[in-house]
């Protein structure tokens, strides 16, 4: 019985196995689908800086190489600088950005289901909108002083309009027809908002949060620049003012990477949510 058993035992396990290297090979071959084309790219343009900075330019004190920047990113993170100023910016960015969005999509909602608050608030929109938010940046921190509070009014006040101006979009190109038709069902205007325009709107607000990003993290850095005591920002002044070039690509690199990060958190969770437009 015991001869028996090993034979049809390894039997079994044969097809299980063969099934788990295919799902690993279809993961895979998921994973290369979605992002082999972005990878390559970053790759191919790694190794053209690399190529410039080593064997055309030859000195790090106009551009570092790649690899320079990576050793100077693991010597700051060494030291835990790198953590304290990266701790600071995050922080004016979560609550400048986090508090941009909740009030853009409150702005943009009031001025699609309100004739009279567009016709109030557009003029301020626009006109701020078009106004260089970085360049008073000075003036923020002369009145809100040098700490982080002066930092998230600006990183809030360059993200909300986009926010703003897409939720509105979002909500006015809703179809009248669908709308209709589910009123026509007996829906009251709660039930249209949540069923029909919202998830209409979705894509446009997700646009919003995606422009908001980059918008976002420029706040944060050229407030830093202006005067801080801390942060990302402060740190590339101080690498620029001491020709540390290795040290200030660390820091733009860390802001570009947390730049894609969050872009593509906001594209997987728009998936997630908004399924019909895949």
């Amino acid at each position: 019985m015991t001869t028996e058993a090993h034979p049809r035992a390894a039997k079994a396990s044969v097809p299980a196995t063969h099934r788990h290297k295919t799902q690993r090979h279809k993961k895979a071959s998921g994973f290369w689908a979605d992002h082999g084309w972005a990878l390559t790219s970053v790759a191919i343009g790694l190794s053209i800086w690399e190529i410039i900075s080593r064997f055309l330019i030859g000195n790090k004190l106009f551009l570092a190489a790649p690899s320079q920047v990576a050793v100077a990113f693991v010597e700051l993170a060494g030291s835990g600088e790198l953590q304290k100023h990266a701790w600071v910016s995050s922080l004016e960015f979560f609550w400048g950005y986090t508090s941009a969005c909740i009030l853009g999509v409150a702005l943009g909602l009031v001025m699609a289901s309100s004739k009279i608050a567009k016709q109030m608030l557009d003029p301020w929109v626009a006109g701020l909108y078009a106004t260089p938010t970085v360049a008073l940046a000075p003036l923020f921190i002369l009145w809100f002083g040098i700490g982080i509070f002066s930092k998230i009014v600006v990183v809030a006040l360059l993200v909300i309009f986009p926010v703003v101006i897409n939720t509105e979009a979002g909500l006015r190109t809703t179809s009248p027809q669908l709308i209709e038709t589910v009123r026509s069902f007996g829906a009251n205007r709660r039930q249209i908002f949540l069923k029909v325009s919202l998830p209409s709107a979705l894509p446009f607000i997700f646009a919003g949060f995606k422009l908001g990003i980059g918008r976002g993290l420029i706040g944060v850095v050229v407030a830093e620049l202006f005067g801080a005591r801390a942060g990302l920002g402060q740190m590339i002044s101080q690498s620029a003012e001491t020709f540390n070039m290795p040290a200030l690509f660390a820091g733009v690199t860390l802001l570009a990477f947390a730049g894609i990060a969050m872009t593509s958190s906001f594209s997987w969770l728009e998936r997630r949510l908004i399924p019909w437009r895949d």
